[in-house]
């Protein structure tokens, strides 16, 4: 990593942007230097739709929605214009878990409500690949307004992973 005079020791890239080499737990928190964390997802990896649903929801039902949010950020930085409010609300809602996860659950509540508007918006495009667009808006809004209501840490982001796909099993 690059470090420059002025970025009081941050980890940059050759072009200046800032890219943390700590590892990190499951939630995507930065552990100590040293420390044995989970394997980063790589970034700007270009996936088919198929793919980035089917890795982003191996990562929901393994607790790591802060993994599954770079999943679908790499397809919206990545994919089609028409597509970019699908990718974004997805990976609001995965980032709203995160934080509702990690005990922010005010932050959680917030981008849960974002990504359930944005996926609303980009609707048409989302059910073309699939993706249960009535029942992630019902579920966030549903988990957002349970969020504002619980202790910071109750949320379990394994138990709260949505399912993304009306029918999981057609392989798609």
């Amino acid at each position: 990593m690059k470090r420059t005079g002025n970025d009081r020791g941050r980890d940059r890239d050759d072009e200046g942007r800032a890219r943390s080499s700590r590892p990190r737990d499951g939630l995507g928190r930065p552990l100590p230097y040293g420390a044995e964390g989970v394997p980063r997802q790589p970034e700007g990896v270009v996936r088919a739709p198929a793919e980035t649903l089917r890795e982003a929801q191996r990562l929901l039902d393994a607790g790591m929605p802060f993994h599954a949010h770079e999943v679908f950020e790499d397809a919206w930085k990545s994919g089609p214009a028409s597509e970019r409010d699908v990718w974004q609300g997805l990976a609001q809602l995965a980032v709203g878990l995160t934080h509702a996860a990690r005990g922010n659950t005010a932050g959680g509540a917030r981008l849960l409500r974002r990504g359930a508007d944005r996926l609303a918006v980009g609707r048409g495009a989302a059910e073309a690949y699939g993706i249960d667009v009535d029942g992630l808006v019902s579920w966030a809004r549903e988990l957002a307004g349970r969020a504002g209501a619980v202790d910071p840490g109750v949320i379990d982001a394994a138990a709260e992973a949505p399912g993304l796909r009306a029918s999981r099993g057609d392989g798609a």
